[in-house]
């Protein structure tokens, strides 16, 4: 194990051992093995119309656990894969955000110099404009509705705070002893950066990953209901929800379903960031 990194057995214990990260956990299972396997439960399919049941309430008659809405499709069956899509959206999206902001911030840390004022100043003037007008002007330009533009927006801008902590993180570790080291045997600085610095950042990145997750589903469900995100056929939880909020007053069903879902989905995250932030601490090693 390199110098310096967690002892990651240990980490979990920790992470399981915290009543809150723990029912996080499990909740949070629940909900993907409803957005993978539920759909498999009911008759109907996302798209298909129920003309005799338009906007009915939640009922075990006619298999509508959840309820339709005004074209007759079954709200149980949307909200799992509009559950399904979210979380795919935003797996996806943080992952590419990560990967970016690791890559811009070891090397501006262990580069240092003119390199890593180039690189930060970058940072501040991305920084310095609003994160939902860039993705708002990429899906309204480019091609709104697409989830390729979609993945890019959220993905392509998210990475800023993620270089800015790599960076700080790379900067306390570059003077190690273990890094003076390797450099004294002739690594390159790519072989550093990617064999001793990333490994000993991983808890970091981690604690963090688990909280840019519900950002990045956050984000899509505020896109999806201004028009901007998913949109029909397809169902997300932010279209389902902007869905539901037209409907609210005379078919409230429409929107508790996949609120409830959306919000005990951020809930789970949430705690779960803080329980692995608490739980990677190096102060706990």
């Amino acid at each position: 194990m390199p110098e310096g990194s967690p002892d990651r057995p240990r980490a979990w214990q920790r992470l399981w051992r915290r009543a809150g990260a723990r029912t996080a956990l499990l909740v949070l299972g629940i909900l993907v093995a409803l957005a993978v396997l539920g759909p498999w439960f009911s008759p109907w399919q996302p798209q298909a119309l129920d003309w005799s049941q338009l906007a009915q309430p939640p009922q075990l008659g006619h298999g509508h656990w959840l309820g339709t809405d005004r074209l007759g499709r079954d709200l149980y069956v949307r909200t799992l894969y509009g559950l399904r899509l979210s979380l795919a959206l935003s797996l996806i999206a943080s992952g590419v955000s990560l990967l970016i902001g690791i890559a811009w911030g070891s090397i501006a840390g262990f580069a240092g110099g003119r390199i890593d004022g180039w690189m930060m100043r970058v940072v501040d003037v991305l920084y310095a404009l609003p994160y939902l007008f860039i993705v708002i002007i990429l899906t309204s330009l480019v091609a709104r509705g697409s989830l390729w533009v979609l993945l890019v927006g959220l993905g392509g801008v998210g990475w800023l705070t993620t270089a800015r902590i790599v960076r700080a993180q790379t900067l306390a570790l570059r003077g190690r002893e273990f890094i003076v080291a390797a450099r004294a045997t002739g690594l390159a600085g790519g072989q550093i950066i990617t064999r001793h610095i990333v490994p000993n950042l991983m808890g970091t990145v981690l604690a963090y990953a688990a909280l840019t997750i519900p950002q990045m589903i956050l984000f899509e469900s505020f896109l999806s209901f201004l028009g901007l995100g998913v949109q029909e056929p397809h169902a997300s939880l932010g279209n389902l929800v902007y869905g539901g909020a037209q409907e609210m007053e005379s078919a409230p069903w429409m929107l508790l379903g996949p609120a409830a879902v959306l919000v005990a989905l951020l809930l789970c995250l949430n705690r779960l960031g803080d329980g692995l932030r608490d739980a990677l601490d190096p102060r706990e090693y």
